[in-house]
């Protein structure tokens, strides 16, 4: 599904040049649920700008499928985005001008892609993410937990190959927190999607398949979930994080 290698990316400030990413590798099968986790500036956030090519990398591999998404011009890569990639954001992003529904529809709009299927879909996705009753809301008049699961079902309206989720829970409180992952528990479980999610957030990472830890832009450990119920795991990464903070 993807395949990142050897990934590199640095910034220049003046004559000063800091490595941000140093050589990270990982990949992301078909239905998994994944987080990257880290401290701040470990690289989290820059590695998901250069996935999505939003950031040149310096060096390395990005394969979606067998697409090298560095390779291509910026007109295949706003269709890749628009069709292959589903974003999930900290702010959210909603348009306040346009309804629930009609912020769901966006990607399929812009697609030129609106038709019966399409809307089917659309209420297909509120209802699994319990948005139904509000769909004709604007943002100004609904929680930020349902700002989120308006922006998930978004992200999934044009059934791309990757969601990718950049800190989905960092402006919400424990409850909504709840509720936009198990938006993307039942995205996982009902649609088949693949979600790569930034976080920091042990709690939220509890629920993924798999975290991969970041620290000083290399990848220092990938933690699986395998058989440990949520609350085990979610201990399990506190105590790598603990570990990781020791060395």
């Amino acid at each position: 599904m993807l395949t990142v290698k050897n990934l590199h990316k640095s910034y220049k400030v003046g004559k000063t040049k800091y490595e941000v990413l140093k050589g990270v590798s990982l990949e992301v099968n078909k239905g998994e649920f994944i987080a990257v986790m880290g401290s701040s500036g470990s690289g989290k956030t820059t590695l998901l700008n250069c996935i999505s090519c939003y950031i040149p990398s310096d060096d390395g591999s990005i394969l979606l499928g067998d697409i090298e998404l560095a390779k291509l011009d910026e007109k295949s890569l706003s269709k890749i985005r628009n069709e292959k990639l589903g974003f999930v954001f900290q702010d959210f992003l909603l348009l306040d001008g346009l309804t629930v529904r009609e912020n769901i529809l966006l990607p399929a709009i812009i697609g030129g892609k609106i038709n019966n299927q399409i809307e089917i879909r659309a209420e297909q996705l509120c209802d699994i993410f319990g948005i139904k009753s509000i769909q004709n809301k604007y943002p100004a008049d609904i929680s930020g937990g349902e700002k989120q699961r308006t922006a998930v079902a978004r992200a999934i309206i044009n059934n791309p190959l990757l969601i990718l989720a950049d800190e989905p829970t960092g402006n919400l409180d424990s409850k909504s927190s709840r509720a936009v992952i198990s938006s993307f528990e039942q995205a996982k479980k009902s649609l088949g999607a693949t979600i790569l999610m930034v976080t920091h957030d042990s709690f939220a990472a509890s629920f993924c398949d798999k975290v991969i830890v970041l620290k000083d832009g290399t990848v220092w450990r990938t933690l699986e979930k395998g058989t440990m119920n949520r609350l085990d795991f979610q201990d399990h990464l506190l105590s790598a994080i603990s570990d990781m903070g020791k060395e």
